[in-house]
């Protein structure tokens, strides 16, 4: 399975690239974010996140100039039934990944749907299946950047997997870390618990 590419850009198209990697070129199939990203040129270095689609009659490469691209479209295609590779690409092709994320976080299926080829029912799937798995990912990076407290996150998940909405498992954390900035994850999962029931 390959999940990373790193060589020469051989040829460049609007969303495929032919990169050189020992002497082997591997077409990737890439959105115009990366694209825009990573400005290719014909026989300058180029590094991207793969993800390996492999059917049962193809096998196809699809590259992504940041991590949280290529989670973006594996949340697409792994969490959202009825969503493959070429739809989650029409998505990255279609917004930025920040703005996707906040469409699915505030609910606005009507955004979605203006992306080519997604309808209003695929855009409420994608709301529907993906609300909370996109807040998480928000909430580590938030980690990640320093803004939030590991302890903070886990407690979040913790309550978002016992089948909390991420909203109220966060301002219950809050209040929680708020009363006691130090308390560790089993105390704030245990204060917010009992705040929220």
């Amino acid at each position: 399975m390959i999940v990373r590419l790193k060589g020469e850009v051989w040829e460049s198209y609007p969303n495929r690239l032919v990169v050189g990697a020992g002497g082997v070129g591997y077409e990737v199939m890439v959105p115009l974010s990366s694209v825009d990203a990573l400005h290719p040129v014909e026989g300058r270095p180029i590094d991207l996140r793969i993800y390996h689609h492999q059917r049962e009659n193809a096998q196809v490469l699809y590259g992504f100039a940041s991590e949280e691209e290529r989670d973006v479209f594996l949340l697409l295609i792994d969490r959202v039934s009825g969503i493959g590779p070429a739809i989650a690409m029409a998505v990255l092709n279609g917004m930025p990944v920040g703005r996707f994320k906040m469409c699915v976080a505030g609910g606005e299926v009507a955004e979605l749907s203006r992306i080519k080829g997604l309808g209003k029912k695929t855009a409420e799937r994608i709301v529907l299946e993906l609300k909370d798995k996109v807040g998480m990912a928000e909430t580590w990076q938030q980690v990640a950047s320093g803004t939030m407290q590991p302890a903070a996150a886990d407690a979040e998940l913790a309550l978002v997997a016992l089948g909390y909405k991420q909203v109220d498992a966060r301002k219950a954390v809050r209040a929680m870390l708020d009363a006691n900035p130090a308390a560790g994850t089993e105390e704030l999962v245990r204060g917010a618990l009992r705040s929220m029931s």
